[in-house]
Order: C-alpha cells, then sequence, then structure tokens
C-alpha cells in the first residue's frame, strides 16, 4: 500500500505538467500568430490595417511573456498575459464583426486609400480571412489561460 503524500505528490506533479502544457500551447499559439503576422506585412508586403496594428501590439508581447513564462514555469504571468489577450480578443471581435457586416462601421479601419481587410490578397489557408484568424488566435490564447486558472499550482 502506497503512502497518502506520495499520491498526492504525483497528483501534483501531474496538475503541474497540464498547467505547464496550457502555457505552453498559449505560447505556441502566440508565436504562430506573431510570425504569421510577421510574414504577412513583410514578406508577402502586405500593410496592415489599424485594426490590425491594434491586434498586433496586444500579440507580440504574449509571444515572449508567455515564453518566458513557460521557461520559469511561472503561472505569475497569468496576472498580465491574460488581461493583454483578452484586450487583443475584443479588438479581434471587433475588427472580424465589421468585416463580417454585423456592426455599422464607424471606425474606418480600411479606407479606400489605405490597405483593406476585405480584399482577396487578405485570406489565407483557403479564404479564411485575416480577422477571424485573430478572433480565433485569441480565443485560444485566452482559453487555455483560463484552464490554467482552474488547475492547481505547482
Amino acid at each position: 500500500m502506497r503512502p497518502l503524500t506520495s499520491v498526492s505528490t504525483t497528483q501534483s506533479a501531474n496538475a503541474g505538467t497540464a498547467v505547464w502544457l496550457y502555457l505552453f500551447a498559449a505560447w505556441v499559439v502566440a508565436l504562430i500568430a506573431t510570425l504569421g503576422a510577421l510574414f504577412i506585412g513583410e514578406v508577402m508586403g502586405q500593410v496592415p490595417c489599424t485594426l490590425c496594428w491594434y491586434q498586433r501590439i496586444f500579440m507580440f508581447p504574449l509571444a515572449i511573456i508567455l515564453a518566458v513564462a513557460c521557461y520559469h514555469s511561472d503561472l505569475a504571468v497569468l496576472r498580465y498575459a491574460l488581461p493583454l489577450a483578452a484586450a487583443g480578443w475584443l479588438f479581434a471581435a471587433y475588427h472580424m464583426l465589421l468585416y463580417a457586416r454585423v456592426i455599422p462601421e464607424t471606425l474606418t479601419p480600411c479606407s479606400a486609400t489605405g490597405p483593406s481587410c476585405a480584399s482577396a490578397d487578405m485570406s489565407i489557408l483557403g479564404g479564411m480571412p485575416l480577422p477571424l484568424l485573430s478572433v480565433i488566435a485569441f480565443s485560444t490564447i485566452v482559453g487555455t489561460l483560463a484552464l490554467t486558472l482552474r488547475r492547481p499550482a505547482v
């Protein structure tokens, strides 16, 4: 028969591993989104619209912050990363609603003279619009970070 302390130690280690995997998953999504945005802007030469710039402001630091948090297995990062990701999600959701014409356009993120997210060259992966990909990325990051809140700390 095993002592009770070794079972709780094993459960704690498994919970710590799960928390780290959630942090790691959030970092991978932030890294892919950041590299994708840089590829579209720098390699493909597509200039981002105003709302895309705001979303970049929230996504780019997440790739660095979450990488450091994963390296140190630091759950304190949730105080910084979760609000940052949630704010980015708000901009991405607003952008997607504008793109889908669900809400009237009061802020003109895509002007006639500047870049337009509605053009065909602003869709990738078989026609998925960039605003939708941003919503998916921020939603995934917020979701995985929220899951770490439900797990016991190491």
